[in-house]
């Protein structure tokens, strides 16, 4: 079994792309972590580190640890950490994931108004589409994760939140079709589309659109959207998207809801059997208190 001590020295090698950087940084002697590297590389009987004159990086095997390492070291911390706040919540970590949502200001709130009350409690949030977020929360890596409904996992609990989001059309705010108040799917056939891939491979494409999809003009997809916004500015195409996640008063944008009105419900989603550190319990039950 490797020792968390070498995941640490070989990720600190990886961030520093030197040795003499990491053993300052890790308070060792060069030669000792040199030494310690080579063991773990003997051990693994792969080469990790290619070693530079100036700088080190990492091989195809290297790069896979260090993404294990990483996980492994963040479940670690979070075990630590719920072990030593005990029983109180005068400090500790939640662990939140979510994928892009306008909720995100009410569930600040309740950020807000834990750490009043405990000001040393730490909230570490992850962002990303629903398929990361559920792999992270299925690694014991996240307490909690914020998702659009439906359910569909059966290792999970699901709480179904009084939150939604709202879709619609983003565009050029000079473009013809943002001369209308609301779009509807008849608007989209013909226009260039933008869609993210959680939509794209999701549930919600058949639940909405149908064969219809199938006929659509599809010329990108994303995955987080501020970048799909600037295709959407130079006029490469209409993203299918959220209401509120992007800036359109400064910016050559605006967003039109669909009628009738397309909508998600979202979902606070936990792993089954899990136990909840006790600040992580406190903002459960909180989320639950402000909507349900």
């Amino acid at each position: 079994m490797i020792e968390t001590r070498l995941l640490r020295y070989f990720l600190t090698i990886a961030r520093e792309q030197n040795i003499t950087k990491a053993a300052e940084a890790l308070h060792v002697t060069q030669s000792t972590l040199s030494k310690q590297m080579m063991e773990l590389e003997d051990r693994l009987r792969k080469q990790l580190l290619i070693r530079g004159k100036r700088r080190v990086t990492l091989t195809e095997e290297g790069q896979f640890l260090r993404k294990q390492a990483q996980e492994i070291m963040e479940l670690m911390d979070k075990t630590e950490s719920a072990f030593l706040s005990g029983d109180s919540i005068v400090g500790g970590d939640v662990y939140l994931g979510c994928a892009e949502t306008q909720a995100m200001s009410e569930i600040a709130a309740v950020f807000q108004s834990i750490h009043a009350e405990y000001p040393r409690v730490q909230f570490h949030i992850f962002s990303g589409d629903a398929e990361a977020v559920m792999e992270r929360l299925d690694k014991g890596l996240l307490d909690i994760g914020i998702l659009q409904d439906p359910a569909v996992y059966e290792r999970f609990e699901y709480t179904r939140l009084r939150l939604k989001d709202v879709f619609g059309l983003l565009m050029p705010r000079d473009c013809a079709l943002a001369q209308k108040k609301a779009v509807t799917l008849d608007d989209l056939e013909g226009l260039p589309l933008i869609f993210s891939q959680q939509t794209h491979h999701g549930p919600s494409r058949t639940e909405w659109f149908g064969r219809r999809y199938e006929q659509y003009r599809i010329v990108a997809t994303y995955n987080l959207l501020y970048n799909a916004t600037h295709l959407v500015e130079q006029g490469i195409g209409y993203a299918f998207c959220l209401d509120g996640l992007t800036d359109t008063k400064n910016r050559n944008l605006t967003f039109r809801p669909f009628v009738p009105p397309l909508e998600a419900g979202l979902v606070a989603v936990s792993k089954k059997y899990q136990p909840f550190s006790p600040a992580a319990k406190v903002f459960m039950e909180r989320l639950k208190e402000a909507f349900l």
